[in-house]
């Protein structure tokens, strides 16, 4: 398969403002009402984007949404003032094919104000596809339409009212050549021949359900591999969940309440007062001492805790153990996952797309652990890999690139 020549560099031409100037933001039912009448009388696909408060924020929900479609021109939505009641606009948008920049990370906030795509064009996703080496959207944009779109707000805190003029600009940016981003990659997709491949994995995104939360999402703290004693795990466990909570209630982004390196303090010092522990980095501070008893509380409970309901020091393996681990574990597992890897390694080459993107790391892990019987007679390797790929969620096009390889490899021949 062949990718098309990089073109010869070019100078981008800067792209400072909206050619139709900064849309206002629309922050009212009736606003909302005639942006949506207006949309509806468009043309063709829609440019969606939203802005959410990341790091600010508990909560995932969109504080601007930002829309282009050709005929209609741009739009700058507030949701928040209208409590997120998007209904007539919902019904304008939700018939239409969008286009976004790294879909998954926009549409679940975007549905929980009742916005859904019926299809879905994803310009990131796209540009992977297609073999690009670099795919965020300024990079984009500068090699495919020649124009180069500054950044730096996209890790603002969007739920600041008012927003900023530059901000603003910033958004409407965003959406502006989204729609002539799209049929620059669709007609690369298109000369490569991967345009079934790419509508596949659009709909994969776009149908997805929301992965439901682990329980055991504490284990992420920063630092807590430095501990080395399940009461201490312990302690950062309750430390995070009282924090988790508090988070939530406030719709603050759990580290503006706590910072990491505090839990892990906390659960080295194992503070037994209110003033052990306000001598402890961060949980001295004027924003900190009001919720002493809360802290206290939580460790004091970890302290409780018999040993049998304290969590492991190892994290339990939903799955297969860590790589590095397979060779002492299981040698023939190890070895297989290593020609499995460079059977695709191989293939991804050929085709010019990333081997994550030929199937996710994790699938091809179980499979090489678990997931196949250790021999295969009469030829039935490649049914049996079609069937554990399929059930781990594979689509069609990465199932028919990906069996062949899988079965040399995973199967290969015996010497006579």
């Amino acid at each position: 398969m062949s990718v098309p020549e990089e073109p010869e560099a070019t100078v981008a031409v800067p792209l400072l403002a909206p050619v139709d100037g900064v849309p206002p933001v629309l922050d009212t039912p009736a606003a909302i009402t005639a942006a949506a009448r207006l949309l509806a009388e468009g043309t063709g696909p829609l440019a969606v984007d939203a802005e959410r408060a990341s790091g600010f924020r508990y909560s995932n929900r969109a504080y601007l949404i930002q829309l282009r479609r050709a005929g209609s021109g741009s739009f700058l939505i507030d949701p928040i003032p209208v409590d997120g009641d998007l209904s007539p606009l919902a019904d304008a948008i939700n018939d239409l094919e969008w286009v976004l920049h790294s879909a998954d990370q926009d549409l679940p906030g975007l549905a929980e104000l009742g916005l859904y795509p019926a299809r879905l064009f994803d310009t990131e996703l796209g540009g992977r596809l297609a073999g690009y080496e670099r795919v965020g959207l300024a990079a984009m944009v500068e090699k495919l339409l020649g124009r180069e779109l500054k950044k730096g707000h996209g890790a603002a805190d969007w739920s600041t009212r008012p927003l900023p003029d530059d901000w603003l600009n910033y958004a409407a940016l965003d959406v502006e050549l989204l729609l002539e981003l799209r049929d620059a990659v669709a007609e690369d997709l298109e000369q490569q021949g991967k345009t079934d491949w790419a509508a596949q994995e659009f709909e994969h995104v776009r149908a997805a359900e929301p992965s439901a939360p682990k329980s055991d999402r504490w284990r992420r703290t920063s630092g807590i591999h430095t501990l080395r004693r399940t009461r201490q795990l312990g302690i950062v466990r309750e430390l995070w969940i009282t924090r988790d909570r508090l988070a939530r209630l406030r719709d603050v982004a759990p580290a503006r309440i706590l910072p990491d390196s505090a839990i892990v303090a906390a659960a080295t010092s194992e503070p037994k007062t209110i003033a052990q522990l306000r001598t402890l980095p961060v949980f001295g501070g004027p924003r900190q001492r009001r919720y002493s008893r809360e802290w206290l509380g939580a460790v004091e409970r970890a302290r409780a805790l018999p040993d049998t309901d304290l969590p492991p020091l190892t994290q339990p393996f939903d799955g297969p153990p860590p790589v590095n681990r397979w060779e002492r574990r299981d040698p023939a597992a190890a070895a297989r996952l290593q020609r499995a890897r460079a059977a695709m390694t191989e293939l991804s080459g050929e085709v010019a797309i990333p081997v994550e993107n030929l199937l996710t790391p994790d699938l091809l892990r179980r499979m090489c652990w678990d997931g196949l019987p250790r021999t295969a007679v009469n030829g039935d390797a490649p049914t049996l890999i079609e069937t554990f790929l399929t059930a781990g969620g594979a689509r069609p096009w990465q199932r028919e690139l990906a069996v062949t390889r899988l079965a040399e490899a995973l199967y290969p021949e015996k010497p006579a």
